[in-house]
């Protein structure tokens, strides 16, 4: 008997009105927000501008779902394209179901689309969302649990899920809350990747891949756990192998890049340093302008008082002559 367990939401749609809320929408939307507000801090702190990080993510976020509901919809195909199945659903985005591989993969080729378009380096600005991009998959992994989805072995833990829907072949029981786990270690990457920025100034995609790496250590667990149907390769789920497969390409990536281009990019956004340079050329002139005008100052009493005493003894002459 479970003494404790986390419960389900009974719906995973929220009415405000006539207006349906869903729950799995609404944590990605959520995690977008955190996403962009905190790379445009450390962006900012990098030496760019404000507003970089907003305007291409505006390229990278919908690359980024297109990306994640195809890797869903291609290795899930079953779901969508078996038979008793309409294929209608594989476009409802928003009733769940997206890869984070294809959308880290499509959003990557967004953001290169608008840091190319805005002349900005593209692994300084993936150095910059990396932290932001974990904690935005740490919220989004909240709509699995308002789906009743994505949960692993049965277990009778104090932390166990209770999935009470019986649709799609859901067994009612309590299991391991795998989308629990996968949030938490989403927010131990990005504490593990702002505190390795800061102390070993990683540079040129280093931050990135260092957060991608990580990520895939704490997936190939997780998915471990799972007990959704999945394509297995040699015993193994897909997403394991993947998740093995990038985290070696990733580690490949930082060891290079740290021998090629050690240290951090000196240039941010083109712009930003030549706008903060005629500050600093306006202060000068400032400060110029002051100095000379003090000088002035100093030199005008002391003429004037040099020509006064000489006046004062001209007259004192003539008196004595007179």
């Amino acid at each position: 008997m479970e003494l404790a367990f986390i419960p389900s939401p009974s719906s995973g749609v929220l009415h405000l009105g006539p207006i349906p809320l869903r729950g799995y929408a609404f944590c990605i939307i959520i995690g977008v927000f955190v996403a962009v507000w905190l790379g445009n801090r450390r962006w900012v702190a990098r030496g760019g501008r404000p507003g970089t990080v907003a305007d291409i993510a505006v390229w990278a976020v919908p690359f980024g779902l297109v990306g994640g509901r195809l890797y869903h919809v291609i290795t899930d195909y079953q779901l969508y394209f078996s038979e008793g199945r309409d294929w209608v659903d594989a476009f409802k985005i928003w009733e769940g179901g997206l890869g984070i591989w294809g959308a880290i993969a499509f959003g990557a080729l967004g953001a290169w689309i608008g840091a190319r378009r805005m002349g900005v380096p593209m692994p300084v600005y993936a150095d910059a969302v990396a932290p932001g991009i974990a904690l935005a998959q740490a919220i989004g992994r909240w709509g699995n649990w308002f789906n009743q989805e994505l949960y692993g072995k049965a277990t009778d833990l104090p932390w166990a899920v209770e999935i009470t829907s019986s649709a799609d072949g859901r067994v009612p029981g309590t299991y391991h809350p795998t989308f629990l786990y996968e949030s938490l270690w989403c927010v131990g990457v990005a504490v593990l990747v702002i505190w390795a920025d800061r102390r070993f100034k990683l540079g040129h995609g280093r931050a990135f891949a260092l957060y991608v790496a990580a990520y895939c250590v704490g997936r190939f667990w997780t998915e471990y756990l799972r007990v959704d149907d999945a394509h297995h390769i040699l015993g193994l789920r897909l997403n394991n192998w993947t998740a093995l497969f990038v985290f070696l390409l990733a580690v490949v990536y930082m060891v290079l890049s740290a021998r090629m281009r050690p240290g951090q990019e000196q240039l941010v956004e083109p712009g930003a340093e030549s706008s903060d340079g005629d500050a600093d050329d306006s202060g000068d002139d400032v400060k110029e302008d002051a100095g000379a005008g003090s000088e002035e100052a100093d030199a005008s009493p002391q003429g004037v008082g040099d020509d006064t005493e000489k006046d004062v003894k001209d007259g004192a002459d003539s008196a004595k002559k007179g």
